[in-house]
């Protein structure tokens, strides 16, 4: 048996990058998976990668490997869909013992330039979603004695990042819901820790690229300013990243930062 036998892991934004890898990664030890993501083009940023197929590509990839999931095409910003989603992925596997808040939009702009439309879907998607899923799930960790929460941050949510002052206003505000959920959740059992990848080599960071007409290397090698020499993190880093912390061996660890970003943040 994996690690995570007889668990239930939430996933948002599973369809694609990083939330996917970290669905096979979860699932290959044993959890079940619930995977939720948008399932659709959505109006921003314009990204060119979505199909609408992916989330049943992800079922039958993991249930392939003799795994469990469950899929849920739903926006974070729709508290009826994201409620509607919850119980269903309750109904199914009992419980729900992790979650992984992971969907998230990316895009460039100067504040000078920046529409209230832009700002308000990087706010809704990237802040307002944790919060809708997580006020949802938690009363179920409560019900099961305990859980635990990954938020996923970015570098961003510890520094700055230009032409990303929306982008970076969102994963600074998660810091600190991972900050002060760790402090109300503590009580019942439930850890919650946030990561903070550099850029990752994912769908979302073509699509980002394409509309700034460059390549996704060009993109990476102008914004990310890693240490080591590599343009971006795999999204498999992030999975393994993502299993230690839902894991045991991490049981006393919440209300921490977990930075994956190749030296960015030591200069």
């Amino acid at each position: 048996m994996g690690e995570f036998f007889g668990k239930t892991a939430f996933i948002t934004g599973a369809a694609h990058g990083q939330g996917r890898a970290v669905a096979l990664a979860l699932a290959k030890e044993d959890a079940a998976i619930a995977a939720l993501d948008v399932g659709k083009k959505i109006e921003y940023p314009a990204y060119a990668y979505e199909t609408g197929t992916e989330l049943e590509s992800l079922k039958t990839e993991i249930e392939a490997i003799g795994g469990k999931c469950t899929i849920f095409a739903a926006d974070v910003r729709d508290d009826a869909a994201v409620t509607a989603a919850v119980e269903g992925a309750v109904a199914t596997f009992g419980q729900i013992d992790i979650l992984f808040n992971n969907a998230g939009i990316c895009a460039y702009a100067k504040v000078d330039e920046m529409t209230d439309a832009e700002w308000d879907a990087m706010i809704d998607i990237n802040l307002k979603g944790p919060f809708v899923v997580t006020r949802r799930v938690v009363p179920y960790m409560k019900k099961h004695g305990g859980g635990v929460i990954i938020n996923n941050s970015s570098v961003m949510g510890l520094r700055g990042g230009n032409r990303l002052s929306h982008y970076t206003a969102s994963k600074w505000g998660l810091t600190g819901l991972t900050k002060a959920w760790a402090i109300e959740l503590a009580p019942f059992g439930i850890r919650v820790v946030s990561i903070h990848p550099t850029g990752v080599n994912t769908p979302m960071n073509d699509g980002l690229a394409a509309l700034e007409g460059k390549t996704p290397t060009e993109i990476a090698e102008a914004s990310a300013g890693n240490l080591l020499p590599v343009p971006w993190v795999e999204c498999e880093d992030v999975a393994s990243m993502v299993l230690y912390l839902a894991g045991d061996k991490a049981r006393y660890i919440t209300g921490a930062q977990f930075v994956l970003d190749a030296g960015l943040l030591s200069v």
